[in-house]
């Protein structure tokens, strides 16, 4: 039997929409306001999703306490309070929460084994979340 569970996290970080490519005028018409020179930031909702067989000795598709451990010590310590432009995975790369998304959901598939990712919800504002499954094209 196979189930999916669903793990709710939040963080907070602020980040600028501001692509290198592009010239002042075209980030300001492409990001509005989230091109602010400041910054601006974000009480982010992450849910991420996973699934298996139901453990029948234990009930559970996995332990919690797995999955919770490892999503503070990959994702929630490595974003949570930061200035997004200033990670390393953003450097080349502008750190909208699509990027965001991606950049989560691989961190997950490269560490956390003990049950299938199916995928990342995040959560902007009460208006806008992103979700990625893994299934699209590589980023260039």
């Amino acid at each position: 039997m196979k189930a999916h569970l669903t793990r709710r996290y939040r963080f907070s970080a602020s980040h600028r929409l501001d692509s290198p490519e592009m010239s002042p005028e075209e980030n300001r018409a492409t990001y509005g306001k989230c091109n602010n020179p400041h910054g601006h930031g974000h009480n982010y909702t992450l849910e991420i999703t996973v699934s298996g067989p139901v453990d029948p000795s234990t009930g559970m598709v996995c332990n919690l306490v797995d999955l919770d451990g490892f999503v503070e010590r990959e994702v929630l310590s490595r974003y949570d309070l930061q200035n997004l432009n200033m990670l390393q995975e953003f450097a080349q790369l502008v750190p909208t929460t699509e990027n965001l998304s991606v950049e989560i959901f691989e961190i997950l598939q490269r560490g956390f084994q003990k049950a299938h990712l199916e995928r990342v919800r995040l959560e902007e504002t009460m208006m806008n979340s992103f979700e990625y499954t893994g299934e699209n094209e590589p980023r260039k």
